[in-house]
C-alpha cells in the first residue's frame, strides 16, 4: 500500500518564531486546540499529554519526535480513549510542523499527518482527516497575526 498522509499548509502573517510560540505555548494553546493544553518539556524522547485546560481529561498522546527550533517540530499522536484503535506504537500518527520563512514578515506553516497505511483502521482515519476542517491551521494563523499587531 502506499503511503497515506495528510499535507496542508497555511501562509501567515507573522515570523516563524512567532508561529513557533503559538505552537508550543501553553498560554495559546487552549486557544485553538479545543482548549487542550500541551504537557512535555518538548525534547525528543519525552512524551506529550494533550489535557483538557477544564478538565484535565487525556485526550491525545504522544511522544515528541523531534524539535528544531523554531523550525521543525515532531510527535505522535493518538487517541487513549479509543476502544478500537490499540494504544501500540504501531497505531500512532506522527504529525510534523515546518516553519518556513516566506518574506520579510510572514511564514508558510507546513504541517502533515499519517502515515495512515501503516496504522489500523488506517483508510478510515485518513479520510476523516481529510474531510475534517482547518480550524487548527486557521487558529494558529489568527493567534499569531494578532501577536505581531500587538507589538
Amino acid at each position: 500500500m502506499s503511503e497515506l498522509v495528510v499535507r496542508k499548509q497555511i501562509e501567515i502573517d507573522a515570523p516563524p518564531t512567532t508561529v513557533w510560540k503559538v505552537l508550543t505555548d501553553n498560554e495559546f494553546i487552549p486557544q485553538y486546540m479545543f482548549n487542550c493544553v500541551a504537557q512535555t518539556d518538548w525534547q525528543p524522547g519525552s512524551p506529550l499529554l494533550w489535557k483538557g485546560a477544564a478538565d484535565g481529561k487525556l485526550y491525545v498522546k504522544g511522544n515528541i519526535v523531534a524539535v528544531d527550533a523554531p523550525h521543525r517540530l515532531v510527535y505522535t499522536v493518538i487517541d487513549p480513549n479509543s476502544s478500537t484503535i490499540a494504544d501500540i506504537p504501531a497505531n500512532y500518527l506522527t504529525m510534523t510542523f515546518v516553519l518556513k520563512p516566506h518574506n520579510n514578515h510572514s511564514s508558510v506553516l507546513e504541517v502533515s499527518q499519517g502515515d495512515y497505511s501503516t496504522v489500523a483502521d488506517g483508510q478510515r482515519r485518513y479520510k476523516e482527516t481529510l474531510e475534517g476542517d482547518d480550524l487548527v491551521l486557521q487558529g494558529i494563523k489568527k493567534l499569531a497575526e494578532a501577536l505581531v499587531l500587538a507589538r
